[in-house]
């Protein structure tokens, strides 16, 4: 019987050392210094333009966007997307494009909704559409590119100037009620609407 308890305690003992082992930090296994700095919370613009008035939901968006009479930009992209990066850091650093920002209703998603208009052409980042007041989804307001119409690039910032400009042009002529001609964004035109 005592070679009995002798041989538990023995087996607990070397038991509780080997778990209480596993779960101290070894000295040669040092966490990264990145990992244990606190993290900061995230804010709505996710590194879009932090003075910017970013709105947290679609809905929340749409109902703002006619309550205002602002046009609303839909920015799709992804945090791991190195794509979206580059243009998330070219956005945010841009004064002007920035300022133009500030007259519209704002939302990034990293995530797609359930309104189908706002992927025409399929589901992919970074991706940029405009919504006008009357919550029509502004399809004819697109990038550079015949395969992903709305996609932009870093590159792309003359061009993301731009449709900010006609989207904001469209608010007031719809106001004032004047048809827009639509065959003048899309093509080789685009440069005398400035």
């Amino acid at each position: 019987m005592e070679k009995i308890s002798v041989s538990a305690f023995l087996l607990l003992v070397a038991l509780s050392y080997t778990l209480a082992r596993d779960t101290t930090v070894k000295p040669a296994a040092k966490k990264d210094t990145k990992d244990s700095r606190p993290k900061l919370p995230q804010t709505l613009s996710r590194g879009w333009g932090d003075q910017l008035i970013w709105t947290q939901t679609y809905e929340e968006a749409l109902y703002k966007s006619k309550t205002s009479n602002k046009p609303l930009m839909i920015i799709h992209h992804l945090d791991e997307c190195p794509h979206s990066q580059a243009l998330k850091k070219v956005f945010a650093e841009n004064k002007e494009i920035q300022k133009l920002a500030e007259q519209f209703v704002l939302l990034n998603l990293v995530y797609e909704t359930t309104d189908k208009h706002l992927s025409p052409d399929g589901q992919y980042v970074p991706r940029i559409m405009f919504v006008d007041p009357s919550l029509t989804v502004r399809a004819d307001i697109t990038g550079r590119y015949s395969n992903r119409l709305y996609a932009y690039e870093p590159t792309d910032t003359a061009l993301c100037k731009f449709n900010l400009k006609i989207s904001l042009k469209m608010i007031q002529m719809i106001a004032k009620k004047i048809t827009f001609p639509m065959v003048a964004i899309n093509g080789r035109e685009r440069e005398t609407l400035t």
